[in-house]
Order: C-alpha cells, then structure tokens, then sequence
C-alpha cells in the first residue's frame, strides 16, 4: 500500500523507535516510579530523560513541565481546561474570562471550548478566515479586556496553512496566554517555545514525532499555572486527598505508558540532527505532488507546497469521499476524504457540504509514490 495518510498517524516509523518500543515490553515490565524497587526507580529515571528530551527539542523551560499524554487531544483539554480553572481559581480572570481561537482548528481545539462556552465558563471568539488562512493581526484584534488565552493551530490539519506564533504572540497584550496545537507541525518544524512565546504547546506522539500511537505531550511555561483535569494516584503524596502541588505529578493521574514514552524519546533523538532536511523534503514532495493535481482537469487545489506534508484537494466529478474510496479500493493508496474533524475550516473554505481529500506525506515517502498517486487521481477524476 502507498500510504499518504500521515496527518491521521504516522504510518512508518524509524527502526530506532520500532526496536526501543520492543525492548520496553520484552522481559519484565514495571511500573516507573510508582514503587521503590531498582527496575520502577531505572524507568523513572528514563522517563525524566524523555522529558529534559522534549523541553530542549522544543525549547521549553522546565523539564517539571513537560507532561505526557496518550495523544494530543489529551495535551489539548489539560491545557485549556487547567488554563482556565487555574485562572478561576486564583481569582486573576474575573467571572467569565474570554478565549480566543480561529476557524482553521481540530475539534480537538473546538469541542473543549465550545463546551466550556456551554457551560457558562468561558466567552469565545472564533476568529475567521481570510482568503484561506488565519492572520495574527486577526488574532490581536479580537482581544478584550477579560481575554485570558488565545488557542491555536500551528498549521492547519486540512491544508497545511500554517499560523505564525511569534507573530501571534508580538502582537498580543503580555498578560494573554499562548496555548498552541502542535499536532501537524511537531517534527516537521523547528519549534522553540521561548522564542516563539509559546506558553503551551501540545505534541502528537504518534505523528512528525514519529512515536507510537499512544504517546503525546504538553509543554508549558513557568507563566503559566495549570489546574488538574484528572485526579488520581501519582506515587507521591498518597495520604493527600488532593492531587500533589507540583508538577509534573499535579497533571499526571495514573500510570505513565512506557513504550510510548521511550517511542517519544527516539523519535525526537532521530529528528533532532535532521530536522531541516526532513522538512526540506516533505515540502518538496508535496511541491511535486500540488504540480501534478493542478494538471489534472476537474481537480482544485487548496494548499500550498508545505514542510507539514499536507495537499488537500476537491474533484468536480467525485465527491472526497468516493475519491479516497477508488483510491484504496483501486489503487490501494490510503488517503482521507471528508471533514477531517475540521468544520469550521471546511466551512470557510466553502468545503463543507462536500468535503476535500486529504494526501499527507512523510519524509519516507518516495516521488516514484507520488507518481503512482497522481496516476490514479487522474483515472479517477477522468472517469
């Protein structure tokens, strides 16, 4: 199969991760840092090498507050639900504080918000988009005196439109804060928070960081005070009948998955020395994959050659959905055809009602693939 489905998950992963993830589970396993004995002590140790790890791959600034999720949804909903329970209840947002997001996001993004919005918590303003993307000045202009946080994509799961932080962040009064979904980015560009003013950044495991599905992570800043959203055992502090003070334990409940953070470890010790080239040769795939749609009769284009591996487009003749069923059913090319969990881009793009395909490529992807690809769309889109 010609997998061009890596927005969704990462469909190969390098032979580092593949063989860490195999000794995690090989022997015997333990729980790290829930028990006093060597081996739970030695993971432990592990996992806090993963996340001194991740806080200088992505420029953060305390190893403490690097917190690992299952995925990045999770990321998600710690930071923006903390971020505004905290705020609540240190008093320092008024009643109702105000947040700030755009058309471009995830329902990852949305549906936490929205139903926070819901409930009384929150009030929202949903920035639009223009001639197809988000700009930052857009962003500052919706502010208000209450606005507490501005949430963002830091590139566009449909598109690969990508969201400037800095600028974003240049433009905003100091006191706002910066929560980022670094779903589609994460891997594919160099991401340093402090430079960036990013205030929290949330990491999908299992795609550009080429970890396993599963794995995720938060980042966030000293600035910034995160209320828990799950509440359980920690290994510290058991007689407390709340969850401990500090972090990481403060965010994290339950038991932490190995495998997927030693995933997240080689993921990140691959990229680090090839970032650039990685990106480098995503944008030109999907640089050749864009020229040879735009060839194709009856086919529309909505991106943009992009370092995040992602070309969406329509066919006059076949909805998206149909399109991406002919091409696994046909070809065997995976792809992803519909909404992508993203209405409100969908509806500012006037995509809605039909949808776009979606062909999302890595770095082990081949131009010979792409070739092949545009063959079968042509076949398709000619009837």
């Amino acid at each position: 199969m010609i997998y061009f489905d890596n927005a969704a998950t990462g469909g190969r992963k390098p032979d580092s991760v593949v063989q860490a993830v195999k000794a995690s589970i090989e022997g015997i396993c333990a729980n790290p840092g829930r028990s006093g004995h060597a081996l739970s002590v030695t993971l432990a140790e592990r996992i806090y090498e993963c996340r001194k790890l991740l806080c200088a791959f992505f420029g953060g600034e305390d190893a403490e507050r690097v917190i690992l999720t299952k995925n990045c949804t999770e990321a998600l909903c710690c930071a923006i639900f903390g971020t505004v329970l905290g705020a609540k209840n240190k008093g320092t947002c008024g009643k109702k504080p105000h947040i700030i997001t755009t058309a471009a996001e995830h329902n990852s993004v949305l549906r936490p918000l929205f139903a926070l919005e819901r409930a009384g918590e929150i009030s929202l303003t949903v920035v639009p988009l223009q001639s197809g993307e988000v700009r930052p000045e857009a962003i500052a202009a919706a502010v208000q005196k209450n606005t507490l946080a501005a949430v963002f994509t830091l590139a566009s799961n449909v598109t690969g439109t990508a969201i400037d932080a800095a600028k974003v962040r240049a433009l905003l009064p100091a006191h706002v804060y910066t929560v980022c979904d670094g779903a589609q980015a994460c891997g594919h560009i160099p991401l340093d928070m402090q430079k960036a003013g990013i205030d929290a950044l949330a990491v999908a495991g299992h795609k550009g960081m080429h970890g396993i599905q599963g794995s995720g992570a938060l980042v966030f800043s000293r600035r910034l005070e995160l209320a828990p959203l799950l509440y359980g055992g920690t290994g510290s502090e058991s007689a407390n009948p709340d969850m401990p003070a500090f972090y990481p334990d403060r965010l994290e409940a339950g038991t932490i998955s190995f495998p997927a953070a030693a995933s997240l470890t080689e993921g990140a010790l691959y990229l680090m020395p090839r970032l650039g080239e990685v990106g480098a040769r995503i944008t030109a795939l999907t640089e050749q994959l864009l020229c040879g749609l735009q060839s194709i009769a009856g086919i529309r284009t909505y991106s943009k050659p992009n370092p995040f591996g992602i070309v969406a487009f329509a066919c006059d003749a076949v909805s998206s959905e149909f399109f991406a069923q002919a091409l696994s059913d046909g070809y065997e090319i995976a792809v992803r055809g519909g909404l992508h969990c993203a209405p409100l881009m969908h509806r500012g793009l006037g995509t809605f009602e039909t949808g776009l395909v979606r062909a999302s490529l890595s770095e082990f992807n081949t131009e010979t693939e792409v070739k092949t690809f545009l063959e079968a769309a042509e076949e398709i889109a000619c009837g």
